[in-house]
């Protein structure tokens, strides 16, 4: 980390390591969750872009992390952590396209039969395709190497290996959790995590 001494010595590069260590902008990348007019989750922007929207009169505040402000020449923000649309913003209802990486991301890395997620993974037809089994969202599950194995062509009760969450059809909401990792506890209500 460079201090106003190295930058006396000179040169581009010291000013340069200077300007990357204190250029906020680890900040201003942070992530903020973006609301609809009517609450309902959108989607994920970085602070720099919610601060736009509210100065231009666009997005109001809705939640801010304490203790910490965004400055500039003139003026201080808060610093936001929820944002929400001043109009109602019309989105085509967003399709989760059926992959395995979005499966993987659903059951959360981790067996459905057995619950590790340690271990290599595999996609699982619950009802086998040699019994009429789909490629849909409520047939396919995560599954380690050895669990898949041991079920083979068989149904979960046949196998005695009961799933321990019901494959379900995905939507946007459970994405943007996922996408963020940790989530902002504020985030939690609008994000239907409480």
């Amino acid at each position: 980390m460079a201090n106003n001494r190295d930058i006396q010595k000179g040169g581009l590069k010291d000013f340069s390591v200077f300007v990357r260590s204190h250029n906020g902008l680890g900040k201003m990348n942070a992530k903020v969750l973006i609301l609809n007019q009517n609450y309902e989750p959108m989607s994920v922007i970085n602070v720099r872009k919610a601060i736009v929207l509210l100065y231009l009169g666009k997005a109001e505040l809705v939640a801010v992390k304490e203790g910490l402000q965004i400055r500039s020449v003139s003026t201080s923000y808060p610093f936001p952590s929820i944002v929400r649309l001043s109009m109602f913003v019309r989105v085509p209802h967003k399709k989760i396209i059926l992959s395995r990486k979005n499966i993987l991301r659903r059951d959360g890395h981790r067996c459905m039969y057995c619950g590790r997620g340690d271990v290599p993974l595999t996609v699982d037809h619950v009802l086998p395709i040699s019994r009429g089994g789909d490629e849909s969202w409520e047939n396919l599950v995560t599954a380690c190497v050895s669990c898949n194995n041991r079920k083979g062509d068989r149904t979960p009760e046949e196998s005695l290996m009961p799933l321990r969450r019901s494959p379900v059809r995905p939507n946007h909401v459970t994405f943007i959790s996922h996408f963020v990792g940790t989530v902002d506890e504020r985030w939690k209500p609008y994000l239907f995590l409480h």
